[in-house]
């Protein structure tokens, strides 16, 4: 933590001096250094409160950088803001860990292959294949639904920029979209399920390939993207195989499908160019695009610092609630909350941006110090031997502290909707066995 303290401060005051080059450098020698000591105390790549020192504080590092001319100088409490957001969550996560205890999360280090017994492939291997087959006829019933009422496939309109925006019916979309949670149950039930047949290997095989065809249907590059990296974090968590190449492999992998969505949504360089507003205009198209969708969410956050007028005290990250529950229909202002951004096409903003809309600083502090403490509860339960859906829930925490740059996860109702569907497939796994074990 101390580390951080000197790298905060040098960023802080190379940037008050328009040195960005260093001050971004300062913060990605913070993650990186926060992340391998995380790396070599627990031994385990996919530590939670390490992912969350490398790509939140290594996002912010980049966004020094002010590449764009969108960019401009942080105010003294936006740079508070992501100075206690990571703080109070370094320190949560250390007191929880003590209390919730280290020595079980280091066992997830061993992975599953080590304690993998035939009474736990009896146990959840023919569950998890009834799970994910069902869950795909699911998300493929709601897809084709929303596709007959809307009357369109995102992927075979062309010339519409927007149109995957609007491919969306209130309720059933979070049906179509629960197909990212496939691959990785897909995942699961290899290991869980060794001695199946061809048959069930090709059904589970064909399962999978609808739920990742449906974000390429949908033109979505978001959720393809999370489906594959998803499977990637649930292989690696339940393997024991923890090699970070794996998830470099899936990304290039993802690549050429990343350029074919883009071109289905009618985005060209050019358009891409002009949004991004590059200081050198000579960057290359592959550089600025991911640069912006990591660097200007924290510029997002400032403008909100800077230009919210009161706060929503509590209404705007309740969003999940309203939409779930369906009050957003009965009273639209429970969701009136306009969003405050530097230009009007990038809307994608920090993981505390609602927090912040919330409370302020105090805000950023108490949901900071909340996702502390469920990480390390998180972490302390996922080990071989449980439930696999612990897995799957793991998986889904590390990827959003991966993507904790990107939006605000936890106050989007897709986010809890995946963690409804996670739980309804643990109890699903849980209620089957008992019953059997009474019927024996």
């Amino acid at each position: 933590m101390l580390v951080y303290v000197i790298c905060y401060g040098a960023a802080m005051l190379f940037a008050f001096s328009a040195h960005f080059t260093l001050s971004g450098m300062s913060l990605m020698f913070a993650a990186l250094y926060l992340y391998l000591w995380e790396y070599g105390k627990s031994g385990n790549p996919l530590h939670l409160r390490g992912l969350f020192s490398l790509f939140y504080v290594g996002g912010e590092g980049i966004s020094c950088l002010k590449l764009s001319n969108l960019q401009k100088d942080w105010s003294l409490e936006t740079w508070a803001c992501f100075f206690v957001a990571f703080a109070a969550f370094w320190n949560v996560y250390a007191l929880a860990e003590k209390k919730f205890g280290y020595g079980k999360e280091k066992k997830t280090v061993a992975g599953f292959s080590q304690k993998f017994t035939e009474k736990a492939a009896e146990r959840y291997g023919t569950r998890i294949f009834i799970a994910l087959t069902g869950l795909t006829i699911l998300s493929l019933t709601a897809f084709l639904f929303e596709a007959f009422r809307l009357g369109y496939v995102p992927f075979l309109l062309r010339g519409v920029p927007h149109a995957y925006s609007y491919f969306h019916i209130s309720g059933v979309h979070y049906v179509t979209v629960s197909c990212v949670l496939v691959p990785s149950m897909e995942v699961l039930l290899w290991f869980y399920d060794r001695e199946m047949g061809k048959a069930k290997k090709a059904v589970s095989l064909i399962m999978a390939g609808i739920a990742l065809l449906i974000p390429v249907l949908c033109v979505s590059r978001f959720q393809l993207i999370f489906a594959v990296i998803l499977a990637v974090l649930t292989f690696m968590i339940v393997s024991g195989h923890r090699k970070i190449r794996y998830l470099f492999m899936a990304a290039a992998g993802l690549v050429p499908l990343y350029v074919i969505l883009t071109i289905a949504r009618s985005h060209d360089v050019t358009y891409l160019n002009g949004i991004f507003e590059m200081k050198n205009a000579a960057t290359p198209i592959f550089i600025t695009q991911p640069y912006m969708y990591i660097a200007n969410n924290y510029d997002n956050f400032d403008c909100l610092v800077r230009e919210l007028p009161a706060h929503s005290m509590g209404l705007k990250g309740m969003f999940p609630l309203w939409a779930l529950s369906g009050l957003k229909f009965i009273k639209p202002a429970l969701v009136d909350w306009p969003i405050y951004v530097n230009k009007e096409e990038l809307t994608t903003v920090t993981l505390f941006y609602d927090a912040y809309y919330d409370f302020g600083i105090a805000g950023v502090f108490l949901f900071s110090s909340v996702l502390g403490a469920a990480a390390a509860w998180l972490s302390a339960r996922t080990y071989p031997g449980r439930n696999p859906a612990w897995y799957l829930f793991y998986s889904q925490g590390a990827l959003y502290f991966m993507l904790s740059f990107f939006t605000t996860w936890y106050s989007n109702p897709t986010t809890w909707f995946y963690f409804v569907v996670t739980g309804a497939f643990g109890i699903f796994l849980e209620i089957k066995y008992n019953r059997r074990r009474r019927q024996l």
